[in-house]
């Protein structure tokens, strides 16, 4: 058994966030769709712009908003503006084909990597 990358959203930009909040990141109801994510899966993030990275879990947010928020003590290591690449993996004894997306600069589906 392997963790093989199963989802990705490639090239997201940070729109917001939220020391208050307990912890993790809210992603745009639409994209955790297209990339096959779940509501409270734990992802991978990685900071294009900071290098930053770190491990959390998904809530949903308003669909079509673009919406991508650190929660919590994470937006101290990922701030507004930073350019990042959201993953989730998966044990599996088998290859997997991820399901991958690129967004623009408005977290806007753009296609399929």
């Amino acid at each position: 058994m392997r963790w093989i990358l199963r989802s990705k959203i490639h090239r997201a930009r940070v729109t917001d966030s939220n020391l208050g909040y307990i912890g993790s990141i809210t992603i745009d109801e639409d994209l955790i769709k297209r990339a096959g994510f779940l509501p409270g899966e734990k992802v991978l993030v990685v900071s294009n712009t900071s290098g930053a990275r770190l491990e959390t879990y998904i809530i949903t947010g308003e669909k079509k908003s673009g919406l991508i928020c650190m929660n919590g003590a994470a937006s101290y290591l990922i701030k507004k503006g930073e350019e990042i690449i959201i993953m989730g993996f998966e044990l599996s004894d088998k290859p997997i084909k991820a399901k991958n997306i690129l967004v623009n600069s408005k977290n806007k589906f753009v296609r399929f990597l």
